[in-house]
Protein backbone atom coordinates (compact mmCIF):
# COMPACT_ATOMS: atom_id res chain seq x y z
CA UNK A 1 0.00 0.00 0.00
CA UNK A 2 2.43 2.16 1.02
CA UNK A 3 5.03 1.69 -2.45
CA UNK A 4 2.23 2.04 -4.26
CA UNK A 5 0.93 5.70 -2.67
CA UNK A 6 4.89 6.50 -3.43
CA UNK A 7 4.78 5.34 -6.71
CA UNK A 8 2.00 6.18 -7.86
CA UNK A 9 1.82 9.90 -6.57
CA UNK A 10 5.35 10.24 -5.44
CA UNK A 11 5.33 10.38 -2.11
CA UNK A 12 3.88 9.84 0.95
CA UNK A 13 2.58 12.51 3.04
CA UNK A 14 -0.42 11.33 5.06
CA UNK A 15 -1.04 7.88 6.54
CA UNK A 16 -4.96 7.19 8.18
CA UNK A 17 -4.92 3.73 9.92
CA UNK A 18 -8.49 2.88 9.67
CA UNK A 19 -9.13 -0.69 9.84
CA UNK A 20 -11.39 -1.83 12.22
CA UNK A 21 -13.36 -4.95 12.82
CA UNK A 22 -15.63 -6.06 16.30
CA UNK A 23 -16.48 -9.37 17.29
CA UNK A 24 -20.30 -10.17 18.03
CA UNK A 25 -21.10 -8.59 21.28
CA UNK A 26 -20.63 -10.88 23.97
CA UNK A 27 -18.90 -12.11 27.53
CA UNK A 28 -15.18 -11.46 27.23
CA UNK A 29 -14.82 -15.38 28.28
CA UNK A 30 -17.53 -16.77 26.04
CA UNK A 31 -15.32 -15.08 23.06
CA UNK A 32 -14.49 -17.46 20.33
CA UNK A 33 -10.29 -17.63 20.82
CA UNK A 34 -10.42 -17.21 16.59
CA UNK A 35 -12.72 -13.75 17.06
CA UNK A 36 -10.12 -12.47 19.98
CA UNK A 37 -6.57 -13.23 17.49
CA UNK A 38 -8.93 -11.68 14.41
CA UNK A 39 -9.61 -8.33 16.37
CA UNK A 40 -6.46 -7.90 17.53
CA UNK A 41 -4.80 -8.21 13.99
CA UNK A 42 -6.81 -6.24 12.26
CA UNK A 43 -7.09 -3.41 14.72
CA UNK A 44 -3.61 -3.61 16.21
CA UNK A 45 -1.51 -5.37 13.86
CA UNK A 46 -3.15 -3.08 11.10
CA UNK A 47 -1.55 0.17 13.05
CA UNK A 48 1.45 -1.46 13.37
CA UNK A 49 1.81 -2.42 9.84
CA UNK A 50 0.94 0.57 8.75
CA UNK A 51 3.46 2.30 10.91
CA UNK A 52 6.09 -0.04 9.72
CA UNK A 53 6.13 1.00 6.74
CA UNK A 54 5.01 4.13 6.30
CA UNK A 55 7.44 5.53 9.28
CA UNK A 56 11.11 4.90 6.68
CA UNK A 57 9.10 6.94 4.11
CA UNK A 58 8.04 9.83 5.96
CA UNK A 59 11.33 9.98 7.57
CA UNK A 60 13.25 10.56 3.78
CA UNK A 61 10.79 12.61 3.13
CA UNK A 62 11.16 15.07 6.26
CA UNK A 63 8.16 15.08 8.02
CA UNK A 64 4.67 14.01 7.99
CA UNK A 65 1.54 12.68 9.61
CA UNK A 66 -0.09 9.35 10.75
CA UNK A 67 -4.07 9.52 12.26
CA UNK A 68 -5.19 6.32 13.54
CA UNK A 69 -8.61 5.60 14.03
CA UNK A 70 -9.18 4.11 17.87
CA UNK A 71 -12.95 4.39 19.68
CA UNK A 72 -14.43 6.17 22.13
CA UNK A 73 -14.66 2.26 24.00
CA UNK A 74 -10.77 3.01 24.16
CA UNK A 75 -11.38 5.64 26.95
CA UNK A 76 -14.74 4.51 28.14
CA UNK A 77 -15.60 1.16 27.47
CA UNK A 78 -18.65 -0.75 27.07
CA UNK A 79 -19.50 -4.34 28.28
CA UNK A 80 -19.40 -7.04 25.95
CA UNK A 81 -16.92 -5.65 23.54
CA UNK A 82 -14.35 -6.18 26.31
CA UNK A 83 -11.76 -7.34 23.26
CA UNK A 84 -12.86 -4.92 20.76
CA UNK A 85 -12.39 -2.10 23.65
CA UNK A 86 -8.62 -3.51 24.84
CA UNK A 87 -7.28 -3.14 20.84
CA UNK A 88 -8.41 0.54 20.82
CA UNK A 89 -6.56 1.23 23.97
CA UNK A 90 -3.79 -0.47 22.56
CA UNK A 91 -4.03 1.72 19.68
CA UNK A 92 -4.57 5.16 21.91
CA UNK A 93 -1.04 3.57 23.66
CA UNK A 94 0.42 2.97 20.23
CA UNK A 95 -0.19 6.78 18.91
CA UNK A 96 1.14 8.12 22.10
CA UNK A 97 4.37 6.19 21.83
CA UNK A 98 4.50 6.61 18.41
CA UNK A 99 4.32 10.27 18.50
CA UNK A 100 7.58 10.18 20.99
CA UNK A 101 9.38 8.09 18.75
CA UNK A 102 8.91 9.87 15.50
CA UNK A 103 8.70 13.26 16.96
CA UNK A 104 12.88 13.92 15.98
CA UNK A 105 11.64 13.27 12.33
CA UNK A 106 9.19 16.04 12.17
CA UNK A 107 6.65 13.14 11.93
CA UNK A 108 3.07 13.62 13.84
CA UNK A 109 0.89 10.59 15.29
CA UNK A 110 -2.29 11.26 16.40
CA UNK A 111 -5.70 9.52 17.00
CA UNK A 112 -9.49 9.77 16.96
CA UNK A 113 -11.72 7.96 19.44
CA UNK A 114 -15.30 8.12 17.54
CA UNK A 115 -18.35 7.12 19.21
CA UNK A 116 -20.66 4.76 17.36
CA UNK A 117 -21.89 5.36 13.67
CA UNK A 118 -23.96 3.99 11.49
CA UNK A 119 -21.96 2.51 9.08
CA UNK A 120 -20.67 -1.37 8.31
CA UNK A 121 -19.25 -1.79 11.29
CA UNK A 122 -22.23 -2.62 13.43
CA UNK A 123 -22.37 -5.94 10.96
CA UNK A 124 -19.61 -7.43 12.78
CA UNK A 125 -20.71 -6.30 16.40
CA UNK A 126 -24.63 -7.19 16.22
CA UNK A 127 -24.53 -9.26 13.06
CA UNK A 128 -27.12 -7.13 11.25
CA UNK A 129 -27.18 -4.65 8.25
CA UNK A 130 -29.09 -2.00 10.02
CA UNK A 131 -28.32 -0.57 13.93
CA UNK A 132 -31.82 -1.78 15.48
CA UNK A 133 -33.99 1.29 16.71
CA UNK A 134 -33.88 0.13 20.44
CA UNK A 135 -30.26 -0.44 20.40
CA UNK A 136 -29.94 2.94 18.29
CA UNK A 137 -32.17 4.57 21.13
CA UNK A 138 -30.00 3.33 23.80
CA UNK A 139 -26.28 4.28 22.40
CA UNK A 140 -28.20 7.71 21.96
CA UNK A 141 -29.20 7.75 24.97
CA UNK A 142 -25.56 8.04 26.40
CA UNK A 143 -24.72 10.93 24.10
CA UNK A 144 -25.19 14.08 25.42
CA UNK A 145 -25.54 15.96 22.15
CA UNK A 146 -28.44 13.12 21.35
CA UNK A 147 -27.23 11.18 18.19
CA UNK A 148 -24.82 8.91 16.72
CA UNK A 149 -21.47 9.91 14.78
CA UNK A 150 -21.89 10.67 11.44
CA UNK A 151 -18.87 9.75 9.06
CA UNK A 152 -18.16 13.22 8.34
CA UNK A 153 -17.91 14.38 12.02
CA UNK A 154 -14.89 11.64 12.22
CA UNK A 155 -13.55 12.83 8.37
CA UNK A 156 -13.52 16.50 9.72
CA UNK A 157 -11.71 15.50 12.67
CA UNK A 158 -9.05 13.65 11.02
CA UNK A 159 -8.60 16.27 7.60
CA UNK A 160 -7.91 18.53 10.84
CA UNK A 161 -5.24 15.89 12.74
CA UNK A 162 -3.74 15.75 9.28
CA UNK A 163 -3.93 19.58 8.49
CA UNK A 164 -1.15 22.56 9.02
CA UNK A 165 -3.98 23.73 11.89
CA UNK A 166 -2.58 21.53 13.94
CA UNK A 167 0.64 21.51 13.12
CA UNK A 168 1.85 21.35 16.97
CA UNK A 169 -0.27 18.75 17.55
CA UNK A 170 0.94 15.02 18.41
CA UNK A 171 0.12 12.37 20.53
CA UNK A 172 -3.37 13.77 20.87
CA UNK A 173 -6.21 11.31 20.88
CA UNK A 174 -9.17 13.29 19.70
CA UNK A 175 -12.43 12.42 21.39
CA UNK A 176 -14.91 12.45 19.05
CA UNK A 177 -18.05 11.27 20.61
CA UNK A 178 -21.29 13.96 21.26
CA UNK A 179 -19.91 14.15 24.96
CA UNK A 180 -20.47 10.54 25.76
CA UNK A 181 -16.52 10.19 27.20
CA UNK A 182 -17.86 13.14 29.39
CA UNK A 183 -20.89 11.67 30.05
Amino acid sequence: MIAAAVREYGGLDILVNNAGFSHRMMPLWELPEEDYDRVFAVNTKGVYLGAKYAVPVLRERGGGVIVNIASIGAVAPRPRVTAYNATKGAVVTMTRGLAMEVAPYKIRVNAVNPVASETGFFKGALGVDALPDPIRKGLIQGIPLGRLAEPLDVATAVLFLASEDAAFLTGVCLDVDGGRSIS
